[in-house]
C-alpha cells in the first residue's frame, strides 16, 4: 500500500494546524475532560468532529505503517553521495 492510498481528510488544514494538532495530542491525552474540544480550540478553524476523524485516520495510518503496508522510502542518493567521500572526509 502507497501513502497515495491513506485516507485524505476532508478538509484542507495549514502546516502551522498539523503542527498544533500534533502538538495537542502529545499534550492531551484520552483522560483530558473535552479533549476533542480543547483540541479543536487550539488548532482553530475545525470542528470537534473533524479532529476526531483526523485522528482515526492517524490511528489507521500508523497501523498500516507498523504492519509494513506502507514500503520504505528509498534513498538512493544518500549513500551514492557518501560513497564518493574518501575515509579523510568521513573522519
Amino acid at each position: 500500500m502507497e501513502s497515495s492510498s491513506f485516507r485524505q481528510p476532508s478538509s484542507n488544514w495549514t502546516a502551522e494546524q498539523h503542527k498544533l494538532f500534533e502538538n495537542a495530542l502529545a499534550k492531551y491525552d484520552k483522560d483530558t475532560a473535552d479533549r476533542w474540544r480543547t483540541i479543536a480550540k487550539l488548532v482553530g478553524e475545525t470542528t470537534e468532529e473533524e479532529v476526531k476523524r483526523r485522528y482515526d485516520i492517524l490511528l489507521e495510518d500508523l497501523k498500516s505503517i507498523e504492519s509494513d503496508k506502507v514500503p520504505l522510502p528509498n534513498y538512493k542518493n544518500e549513500g551514492s553521495r557518501r560513497g564518493n567521500m574518501s575515509s579523510e572526509e568521513e573522519r
